[in-house]
């Protein structure tokens, strides 16, 4: 280069290291690295032409002629004062370049601009650039040997040289810009494909990545390129890099079409653009044609948002996303769109309904279009294009082969019994018979018939049931459909076993027999205020810095306290207003039941309690129903603040006063009074009419014998409510109990299961976990499981959230989904303090823990040695 002038000896401040870039020949490309010189230049945003748009411009072409320029940076001169700053450095000395050298930020650009320049007066008539890429196309062979002379001369009026070897002329087809380009259209190169059929399995992602590259640049000769490939995209994602017989599939069926590919039409901008469109639930396609021949394919896999579209709203996605991604065909041009489905053709005349709607509408506006309706088996095209990853299901589809056919018919020959059926059918002593011999097998009343010493029983049924085309149907479907083919005695007990035993039928259909576990009350309490249930009502507007309401009711009188709170709240917040508002009033409770919110379920509540003496508990898990009192409770409450602060939301919290007034002296149907007289022994005081000091010493025995009396008549009230609330219930309920030792299914609830409530397939999500198995019986209707150990939820459920397992063959129980509202097995953050106790006269050292995710009132006392063994890990 030092030779040729095209560098020189440099004493500049700038320097950059030295690349060296093998070229395909063999020979090699100098480059410099100029990253940090490119960091702080200006881009130059002069336009790069689009392959795609280039070669839409050789409709009508029949002779094509190859020109490539020398190294063509090195044709373009540097400035003198920018000449120092491409300085680079090498063993042998600083030099800085004379003409442009590769790895310049705006080479490209630059070099661009000046092809453009250059034969500005001829673009796109006969001749297109693409930066060193010269292609001259013309109609005829005598046009084209004039085409050729004013670019040679172009060419030398501007001291730009081409390099002989790798220029062709006079073709009737070349290769262009990876293209195989003839007068009957565009194809793929076949030496740039060639090496994807030895493509190697990608072991890693950027293998896969070098893979999807090159294929996605031919993506528009192949049919439903993006569905076919969407196993493979799909990989590309953090973590997602697992090689599955989908994706295996997916890479030799790419490989294959890309090898296969059809020779697109070109573009003929004087004639009428053709677009076909279709939809289906997996994805989009569409074809732009002239005079039926194809120009280009589209296709799209759906998202999981856009899968739930209803039909019309996919069919007009289909049409957008075409009229947009060939909008340069389009703009400015009368085009028809094709489609199956018949109101697309009145998009334009309908009420818009939607945003959705209403984009597309915006999108269209400015286009030039006729829609045409085109019945689906007129439309096969994109319909094939949409439905491409559809025709995949049908290979799961099996027809029986009934490869056990012979072995039934030697089991009729040696079974006894069956032996003497075949002989009787032989024989015309009895043509009533409803047995038949025929091509030597035994058929009862068409059917064939299976003796009982044959082993291909439980395979028939298996073919009948598990398959695609038996669907896992119901006991009685799948005895129709083995009756249209095989009997044999008790045929209709044994498919009734072998359904009701199919694992895959107890994980994922739904039970339709009553809700199981007969209603089993909470026990009535001796006296009031020894046994309350709490809960919240969450999700309320900010009223005077308040968003959360604390309801506490007595369970015996039904009296309420409602207390406006502040959420997010902690356990001791929460303790501190039990004691400032329920304590001072009707002092600490024997038993609190509630739901299982973490406030309740936290280390500093439960402590707190059972200190005091107080039993906590809890409804069982999923099934807030045992919680029933606060449930119906924060009904009304709700419905109270929805009538009287409806219109000013903000301002529940004034009237919650009124409201637990309100509350307490209504009568109240389960008791035949209200809360007040329950709880006071007498109706609640008229305010106006109340008139001090008339109470007597033998007034306040009365109210006493009265206040007796009424809580004697409370319970029975309550015991005859109860009673009917349990007989209505049951009268819809089955009875059901399992045994220590049972196998049984568990369904969890997505209100209160977070991992469940979106899931991404609801409609194919399992509808019950396991098998697992009963370890005991908690209570009458509750029951506790062995879960894995990686469970993270409370392991006792209501029986009504519970199935037997069914059959002999326990699988492996699926993984539980995740939650974050049950118990959890926390890690130590730090230790607060240390301490030594006396155990069994040795001394033991003891750590107080704070646990991660935990405020520090949390923080509970551990031994030493248990904390190191459990977590060796942790940091002292």
């Amino acid at each position: 280069m030092l030779k040729d002038s095209l560098i020189r000896y440099s004493n500049s401040p700038f320097s950059s290291p030295v690349l060296l870039v093998k070229k395909k020949e063999g020979t090699w490309r100098f480059c410099i690295d100029y990253r940090a010189l490119n960091q702080v230049t200006i881009k130059d945003k002069f336009p790069i032409p689009v392959i795609d748009e280039l070669l839409d411009e050789l409709y009508g072409a029949s002779y094509f002629s190859k020109l490539d320029l020398r190294p063509g940076y090195h044709q373009i001169r540097m400035k003198d004062e920018d000449i120092p700053k491409t300085a680079f450095r090498t063993h042998e000395g600083h030099y800085e370049f004379l003409v442009m050298p590769f790895g310049l930020t705006n080479a490209p650009s630059t070099f661009q601009a000046l092809m453009n320049s250059v034969f500005h007066t001829y673009l796109r008539k006969f001749v297109l650039v693409f930066f060193d890429d010269i292609l001259v196309y013309s109609n005829s062979f005598t046009d084209h040997l004039a085409h050729l002379q004013q670019i040679f001369e172009l060419l030398r009026a501007n001291q730009l040289q081409v390099k002989m070897s790798k220029c062709s002329f006079g073709q009737r087809s070349v290769d262009y810009l990876g293209h195989t380009i003839s007068a009957a259209g565009v194809g793929v190169d076949r030496k740039k494909i060639q090496c994807i059929e030895t493509w190697p399995k990608p072991a890693i992602v950027k293998g896969l990545r070098g893979f999807l590259g090159l294929a996605g640049y031919y993506r528009k000769f192949v049919k439903n390129f993006g569905l076919i490939s969407k196993p493979l995209t799909d990989m590309l994602r953090k973590d997602g890099f697992v090689w599955s017989m989908e994706a295996e599939k997916a890479f030799e069926t790419l490989k294959d079409a890309l090898t296969t590919t059809p020779i697109l039409a070109l573009p003929d901008f004087n004639k009428e653009f053709i677009i076909e469109c279709d939809a289906s639930n997996g994805g989009i396609g569409a074809i732009l044609s002239q005079d039926r021949h194809p120009i280009a394919y589209l296709s799209k896999s759906l998202s999981t948002k856009h899968r739930s579209l209803s039909v019309y709203d996919k069919e007009m996605m289909a049409v957008v996303y075409a009229v947009e991604h060939w909008r340069p065909y389009l703009l400015g041009r009368k085009f028809k769109i094709l489609t199956d489905h018949q109101t697309i053709r009145y998009f334009l005349e309908q009420r818009i309904t939607t945003t959705t709607q209403e984009k597309w509408l915006l999108k269209l506006l400015g286009y030039n279009y006729e829609i045409e309706y085109r019945a689906g088996k007129n439309n096969a095209g994109p319909d094939a294009l949409s439905r491409k990853h559809e025709l995949l299901a049908l290979m799961g589809l099996t027809s029986p082969i009934f490869d056990y056919i012979p072995q039934i018919a030697a089991a009729c020959l040696q079974d006894s019994a069956t032996h003497q059926l075949v002989l009787n059918a032989q024989s015309a002593s009895n043509p009533n018979s409803s047995f038949t011999w025929v091509n030597n097998q035994l058929y009862y009343k068409g059917s064939l018939y299976v003796p009982a010493t044959a082993t291909s029983r439980e395979q028939i049924l298996e073919e009948f049931h598990n398959t695609p085309t038996a669907g896992h149907s119901s006991y009685l479907r799948t005895y129709k459909r083995v009756l249209r083919t095989f009997r044999w005695p008790g045929l209709k007990s044994d498919v009734k076993k072998y359904v009701a035993a199919c694992d895959t039928c107890q994980r994922n259909k739904y039970e339709s027999i009553k809700p199981p576990g007969l209603l089993q009350p909470l026990a009535i309490p001796d006296s009031i205020w020894q046994d309350i249930a709490m809960d919240f009502i969450e999700g309320l507007p900010p009223s005077s810095g308040k968003n959360c309401i604390l309801v506490v009711v007595d369970r015996l009188s039904k009296y309420g306290h409602f207390v406006a709170i502040k959420h997010p709240y902690t356990a001791v917040q929460v303790a501190q207003i039990f004691i400032k508002e329920i304590f001072r009033l009707h002092g600490l409770p024997r038993i609190i039941v509630s739901d299982r919110d973490p406030t309740f379920l936290s280390q500093f509540w439960t402590a707190f309690f059972q200190a005091q003496g107080t039993k906590l508990c809890h409804s069982s898990a999923y099934h807030p129903q045992s919680d029933g009192q606060t449930e119906v409770l924060n009904r009304t409450l709700e419905h109270y603040l929805r009538c009287f602060a409806g219109d000013k939301p903000t301002s529940w919290s004034s009237w919650l006063p009124w409201a637990e007034w309100w509350y307490n002296t209504t009568f109240h149907s389960a008791i035949q009074m209200t809360p007040h007289e329950a709880v006071y022994g007498k109706p609640p005081p008229i305010v106006p009419f109340y008139i001090p000091g008339t109470t007597t010493v033998d007034a306040v025995d009365t109210t006493l014998r009265e206040r007796d009396t009424i809580l004697r008549q409370l319970r029975q009230n309550l015991q005859v409510a109860q009673d009917r609330m349990k007989y209505f219930a049951d009268k819809h309920r089955t009875e059901r109990e399992f045994q220590p030792g049972d196998w049984v299914y568990l369904r969890l609830q997505p209100y209160r299961q977070a991992t469940m409530r979106n899931p991404q397939h609801p409609k194919l999500a399992p509808r019950f976990y396991g098998p697992f198995q009963v370890l005991s019986p908690v209570g009458t209707v509750a029951y506790k499981l062995q879960l894995p150990g990686s469970s993270r939820i409370h392991n006792v459920f209501h029986v009504s959230l519970l199935k037997k397992k069914l059959g002999s063959n326990v699988s492996p129980s699926p993984t539980l989904p995740p939650m974050t509202d049950g118990l959890v097995h926390w890690m130590p953050a730090q230790i607060l303090n240390r301490g030594l106790i006396k155990r069994k006269n040795k001394p033991v050292t003891r750590w107080l823990i704070q646990w991660e995710g935990l405020p520090a009132e949390d923080a509970t006392w551990e031994d030493a040695s248990d904390i190191l063994t459990r977590f060796p890990s942790f940091q002292t």
